[in-house]
């Protein structure tokens, strides 16, 4: 009767997908990985333009391409964070597929770039590095797998998990490239131990991989060279890391002043795998603990936002991304301080690298995603009975 005289009521429509997206959205994390996209292009403006004078192309070279890479990686970052966790496992199992084929192709079609690894695809125009798209989809498969054999009736998800790791890991020791094989190996155990794994089986683990890290020192002349640098009390002062270390000792605390630092012009990867030591030094440490301050400010937010998530392949996820993100950057700056052997790892979203970039801008976008408010009672609820 009411809606014969009045009229019906009008139905709400949805909220549109943007306003939504942005009241949802961590905007502190997203916030510090623009200013950390913003960091790497200033340091690549002081850090690549030696190299370029070295290959003979223009000054600000591999800065455009850094810029062009790093549009590129944020606006996938954009679309994948604007994605539903269902949406982003599907994405996720497609893109594990296509990467898993990539690496196990590279033997035969892949190059080393002189690099004495055989790690990319030339484009021509470009190189692929598969094992950086590889990460974030073997994350999120590995998180499907161990949801789902929590679950009654559910297969081992686990066993599957772990024979994938195992394969891919395998597959990244052979090329080699040891340092993604161990981020490989770190994010699952991580997902692992927080799916309740129990310590038994973590420290048997840890046996393993220590008997794996000797064999590989006694197999492989590549691994135990970089070791025995590493253990080595003296620093070849005229190797990369000798390089790197009194860079970041000239730097002091405010640095040698822009554009006065000298460890560009000796460091062949001070544009990638070093490019922290030319922050150290033009910058001084102030610099440093600026960029911790943004890898840990992303890593601390997404943990304390998963830890009120209900959904256990949401959390798997998001804690195996945020993990191996926060790892990343640690390995990076360690190794250019001497408390890391050297590894070839990119500092994420500051090293040039248009694979790392863009591999990077989806494993953010995944967990940007996973980590938006959704509509739901604190896990909490569920410890104290409350209502689910």
């Amino acid at each position: 009767m009411t809606e014969m005289v009045y009229g019906a009521m009008p139905v709400a429509g949805g909220e549109p997908v943007l306003p939504k997206w942005w009241r949802t959205v961590d905007r502190w994390s997203l916030s510090c990985i623009l200013i950390l996209f913003a960091v790497g292009l200033l340091l690549g403006l002081a850090a690549s333009v030696p190299l370029a004078e070295r290959n003979g192309l223009a000054t600000f070279h591999y800065v455009q391409r850094q810029a062009f890479f790093g549009g590129l990686a944020m606006i996938t970052m954009f679309i994948t964070s604007l994605m539903t966790p269902l949406m982003v496992r599907r994405m996720a199992v497609v893109g594990f597929l296509l990467a898993f084929v990539a690496l196990a192709f590279l033997p035969v079609l892949g190059t080393d770039f002189g690099k004495g690894a055989t790690r990319w695809y030339s484009l021509g125009f470009a190189s692929l590095q598969p094992s950086e798209f590889l990460k974030p989809v073997f994350i999120i498969v590995a998180a499907w797998l161990m949801a789902a054999g929590q679950e009654l009736g559910g297969p081992p998800g686990r066993l599957y998990s772990f024979v994938i790791m195992v394969a891919i890991v395998l597959m990244l020791a052979m090329q080699p490239d040891f340092g993604q094989a161990s981020l490989i190996l770190f994010s699952w155990a991580v997902m692992w131990f927080v799916g309740g794994a129990p310590m038994v089986l973590l420290a048997t683990l840890a046996g393993v991989v220590v008997m794996a890290g000797t064999f590989f020192y006694n197999a492989s002349e590549h691994f135990a060279r970089r070791i025995d640098g590493f253990l080595n009390p003296e620093v070849d002062p005229t190797t990369q890391l000798g390089y790197a270390t009194n860079a970041i000792r000239e730097g002091g605390f405010l640095g040698v002043g822009v554009g006065e630092g000298t460890v560009k012009w000796s460091l062949p990867d001070a544009h990638t795998d070093f490019i922290i030591a030319v922050a150290a030094e033009e910058y001084g440490l102030v610099m440093v603990m600026f960029v911790l301050a943004l890898y840990s400010t992303i890593v601390v937010r997404s943990f304390i936002r998963l830890m009120r998530e209900r959904d256990p392949f949401i959390r798997l996820a998001g804690t195996g991304l945020a993990a191996i993100f926060g790892v990343q950057a640690m390995i990076n700056m360690g190794v250019a301080v001497r408390l890391l052997p050297a590894k070839g790892m990119t500092l994420p979203f500051v090293s040039y690298g248009g694979s790392s970039l863009i591999a990077g801008g989806i494993a953010v976008g995944m967990l940007l995603a996973l980590t938006r408010t959704r509509p739901q009672g604190e896990i909490g609820d569920i410890l104290r009975g409350g209502r689910r």
